[in-house]
Parts: C-alpha cells; sequence; structure tokens
C-alpha cells in the first residue's frame, strides 16, 4: 500500500530527528526493547549508559549545548530513576525528552500484576506530570501523532522536559491521524509588544548606570548573539548570572563578571546593586543566583525579561515574546551610550606563578587552570567547590560553560561530558568534581572509554562533603577514600595523576592537555577545610543561621 502512515514509533523517532536529535541515551529493559530496536535500525544513534539518572545527565548536558536532548528507559524501574535528573532539566530550562516503554495496553487487566508495576499503571506518568511541561501516553493510534506534536511542541517552546509514554504494543501500530508539524506561530502582540519596548527605552535612556544581569535563558534560546549585539550597540556594561556563567564571552570588553550576591566580588556586586536600571535577561531569580539571597535588587530599579514574564518596574506586558521583546530595544529608541570606564573590572594580568612545592588550594587550583583554558575546552562543573571556584574561571567562548548551578544535584558532571562530547565532537570537557559527587557517577567514565572519548577529569578529593562542612561540621559529612588516580587501571586505558603540590599540578594538567586520544584524570588532593573565596565568602555570611 502507498503512502501508508508510519507507525508509532517510526513517527516518533522522526519528530525526534527533525528536532536536530541524533543521540539518545538511556538503558534498555523488556518493555521499550521494540522501539529499541527502531532506534537501532533508524538514524539515530543511541548511546548505552552504566544508569538511568546518569542517562538524563548525559541529554541533559547535549540538550543544553545541541538545544534538545532525548533519554530513553523502561517502566517505573528506568523512569523513575531518571526522575531526579529530569527534575534538574526541569528547573533550569533543559529541553529533555523522556520516552518510556511501559506495559502493553492488551495486557493491563484489571489488578494485573506484572514487573515493574508501582501502585497502577499511571503512578509514572502522574509522578512525570510534576516534573515536565507535557506528557503523553501513546494508547490510541487515533492521537497518538498528534500527542507527541504537542509534548515536541511544548519542550521546544518552554524550554523543558516532556515525557512520552510508548506501551510496548503500540510501537508497530500504524497511527491514523496525521497533523503536521506544529512548532512555530507564537508571537507578540504588536500593540502591548511596542508599549513595552517604549516603557523600557524610555527608562534606559532616563538612568545613569545602566546595567544588564545576563542569565541561563539566554543560553537555552539560543539568543547570545542578541545579547552581544545590544551590549556592543548600545555599550551597556553586562554580567551574568552563576547558572547563565559564559552566555557571553569572559574576555568581553564590556564585561564585569559573575552577579551573585556576597558569594561574588564586592565591586561586581557594588556596581550592580548602585545602578539604577537594572535590565535582567532570561535569568531565574534563584537562592543559588542570589548568593542564597544576599543579593539586593530593587524591582522599581529593574526590568525583568524572560520567556514566561516581561516586566519594566511595576508594569507588566502579558503576550510578548521575549525574543521579540530582546530586539526591539535594540533600536534607535534606545540610545547609545558612551563608551563606560570599566578598567577596575580588569582581572590581574599578572601570570600565574607556580610555587612548585607549596600545597594546594582550592583558589590557586582554579588561579592556575586559567592559565590553560582556551576556545577548545568546554568546562562541566558539578556542584560544591567545584562550582563555587570555577566562578573564577574565564571563559573565552559563550556556551563553554555547563553546571547545574541551581538545582545543585551531585554527580552531574561525568555523565553530563558524554553528553556535551556528542553534541559537540569537536570540542574537549575539563570536568570539575569533588570526590563526593565522582563517587555517585564517576564509574560512568566506562561510557567515556567506550567511545573514545578524551575529557580531562579533575577531581577536587577533600575527604567529603566540603560544602556542608562549612555550614555544619560532622561525622556525616566524611566518606570513604577511593584510589582516584588508579581509574585509568580499572577501564585499562587512560592516563591518572594524583598531586598535592602546585609543581606536580602543573606537570599533571600539562600532561592532560597533551593526551588527546584517552581520558586522564587528575586526583588534587586538597586540605579537610580548604575552600574557595566564594564559598568563605558565603559561608561567613550564613554563619549562625543553621
Amino acid at each position: 500500500m502507498q503512502n501508508r502512515p508510519p507507525t508509532i514509533g517510526e513517527y516518533l523517532l522522526r519528530k525526534l530527528e527533525s528536532y536536530g536529535i541524533e543521540h539518545i541515551f538511556g538503558i534498555p529493559g523488556d518493555y521499550v526493547l521494540r522501539f529499541y530496536k527502531l532506534i537501532e535500525e533508524s538514524p539515530i544513534q543511541h548511546v548505552g549508559m552504566t544508569r538511568e539518572d546518569a542517562a538524563g545527565y548525559a541529554a541533559d548536558a547535549y540538550a543544553r549545548t545541541k538545544g534538545m536532548g532525548a533519554v530513553c528507559v523502561t517502566y517505573c524501574v528506568g523512569g523513575l530513576s531518571t526522575v531526579n535528573a529530569v527534575a534538574g532539566a526541569y528547573a533550569e530550562k533543559s529541553p529533555v525528552v523522556v520516552i518510556s516503554g511501559s506495559p502493553g495496553i492488551k495486557e493491563r487487566g484489571k489488578d494485573a500484576l506484572l514487573h515493574h508495576k508501582v501502585r497502577d499503571f499511571h503512578t509514572q506518568q502522574r509522578i512525570y506530570d510534576e516534573i515536565t511541561v507535557a506528557t503523553a501516553l501513546l494508547d490510541e493510534p487515533f492521537t497518538a501523532f498528534n500527542e507527541i506534536d504537542r509534548v515536541l511542541d511544548a519542550v521546544y517552546r518552554y524550554k523543558r522536559p516532556g515525557y512520552i509514554e510508548i506501551p510496548r504494543d503500540m510501537v508497530d501500530v500504524r497511527g491514523t491521524l496525521y497533523q503536521g508539524p506544529s512548532t512555530g506561530g507564537h508571537a507578540s502582540d504588536p500593540e502591548v509588544l511596542d508599549a513595552a519596548v517604549d516603557d523600557a527605552c524610555d527608562f534606559i535612556n532616563k538612568s545613569k548606570k545602566p546595567v544588564i544581569l545576563a542569565g541561563v535563558e539566554l543560553h537555552r534560546f539560543g539568543y547570545q548573539d542578541k545579547l552581544i549585539r545590544l551590549v556592543e550597540e548600545k555599550r551597556i556594561p553586562v554580567v551574568a548570572t552563576l547558572l547563565g556563567k559564559s552566555v557571553i564571552p569572559e574576555s568581553h570588553p564590556l564585561y564585569l563578571g559573575i552577579y551573585e550576591g556576597a558569594m561574588g566580588r564586592k565591586e561586581v556586586r557594588e556596581f550592580v546593586e548602585d545602578s539604577d536600571c537594572v535590565i535582567i535577561l532570561g535569568a531565574f531569580m534563584t537562592d543559588v543566583n542570589l548568593g542564597i539571597y544576599t543579593a539586593n535588587l530593587d524591582r522599581a530599579r529593574s526590568i525583568y525579561a524572560t520567556s514566561e514574564k516581561i516586566a519594566v518596574r511595576y508594569h507588566n506586558y502579558e503576550e510578548v515574546m521575549f525574543d521579540d521583546f530582546i530586539d526591539g530595544i535594540n533600536s534607535p529608541k534606545l540610545r547609545r551610550r558612551r563608551k563606560p570606564n570599566l578598567g577596575w573590572a580588569l582581572p590581574d594580568t599578572e601570570p600565574f606563578a607556580v610555587e612548585p612545592k607549596a600545597p594546594l588550594t582550592v583558589s590557586r587550583v582554579f588561579q592556575h587552570l586559567n592559565e590553560f583554558i582556551s576556545d577548545e575546552l568546554t568546562v562541566i562543573a558539578d556542584v560544591g567547590d567545584s562550582l563555587f571556584g570555577a566562578v573564577e574561571l574565564r571563559i573565552h567562548q559563550h556556551t563553554n560553560f555547563i553546571s547545574p548551578a541551581y538545582y545543585t544535584s551531585m554527580g552531574f558532571a561525568v555523565p553530563a561530558s558524554v553528553g556535551a562530547q556528542f553534541s559537540m565532537p569537536d570540542t574537549r570537557c575539563l570536568v570539575i568534581v569533588g570526590d563526593g559527587a565522582f563517587q555517585m557517577t564517576g564509574t560512568e567514565l566506562s561510557t567515556t572509554v567506550r567511545h573514545g572519548f578524551n575529557p580531562i577529569i579533575l577531581v577536587l578529593n577533600n575527604h567529603g562533603y566540603g560544602t556542608e562542612r562549612h555550614l555544619l561540621e560532622g561525622t556525616f559529612n566524611d566518606i570513604g577514600c577511593w584510589n582516584y588516580s588508579g581509574m585509568p587501571s580499572l577501564f585499562g586505558t587512560g592516563r591518572g595523576f594524583h598531586v598535592r603540590t602546585e609543581g606536580e599540578f602543573d606537570e599533571a594538567i600539562k600532561a592532560a592537555l597533551a593526551e588527546t586520544r584517552h581520558f586522564t584524570l587528575i586526583e588534587a588532593e586538597l586540605e579537610k577545610l580548604d575552600t574557595s573565596p566564594a564559598l568563605a565568602r558565603l559561608a561567613e555570611r550564613m554563619s549562625g543561621e543553621l
């Protein structure tokens, strides 16, 4: 028969391809094996991981760098293991599509006690209703194609995860109703857009010290070039949130640094908080972004623009698209300013001087790393001091820094490097991870080795959960010590270094950069209570609150 509609499984894979997805991360299981066979027969490559949550982290990093990612798991034991990673993707607006196999419709008899079932057959979908922007159960052939379109359109539009459950006896069923691509068609109300742009431009033009606070949505929606044009054409200084780090090349002459309340540099904090017009673009006002709410931003002196809300001081504007608003304010209505004097924001230009026998400290490790950061490296920082210390790194290109800087789920970085290297095969990952986080997902290096990737893994070994020590010390912060630098022996490839001094670290990082065929793991042994300046500042402000 000619022009037969595709099967539900085939249609789903074709739609994923249309969104630029070339890899699907996951672990097989009996309820999803037939769909896995379709993946194997399609142009999309399946990437097998060692854990479902790690597959979610890999898909998250892939989505952050490529535009959309996908993870495919089996029913409940796989889907529920993926929940934490998907929750983080939802919190940080990362467009991950979760595809879960499930028991067939015909085998879901009353009170059927099928393996992996929890409470009832809809338990998993109800859970995902809470952590995704849209969910669908593909249980009817005449609605399946429309349901796939609806979920993927929502993921694409809102840059948040979506969930698609495909019962195993529906994979090869042909759909009976076709709906064309639905992505797009979301437009601003012209009159409301004009009013919002006029209000914003008038406010900025009357201000004396405007500053742009750039956030993560500029990453997610691919608006970094819009930001750079606005900054350069209107000569407005820009800072970034911690979650939005690298949204603009950090060597840009109008870039001041990270604004994060008490955790950040005093000069940057004072510049932002003294501004009479803070233009917040795509930033989440989270506790971590705001230095655990030590920031001081006055709504009366702010413009707040995200994909979900446009506000100029106390005026809210509905039906205005985020990108239209950015384009609108970067117009002749907004005057070009004199070039500001930002010499105070320039980093110390003195080259880092290695003290060969000096014990390693967190602060000096990151200063040292700055000497080696290049356009070819993508930095992926896990949570804790791996993240706080990385604030001081100077990222040269935009979108070359990835971290779960709001949801802060430990164990993100190593599996995320797998997703990042699949999405950006010409880049190399520098993974910065604490010993506690590495023990959670570090064995995902098995996947790294399997696919021949060459990340540099820097394990900051401070013998436990260092961030928590500075908030409340106790034996609960201690963990067992691994021979981290011996991991290459476990996998039969790669190189490992155990370093305690600046001289040893200098030799190790140079050797790691020269070793481009395999992964390199550097275990940097630190004092238990050593900390980054950012965490030290935060701990000082929070002392006595716990």
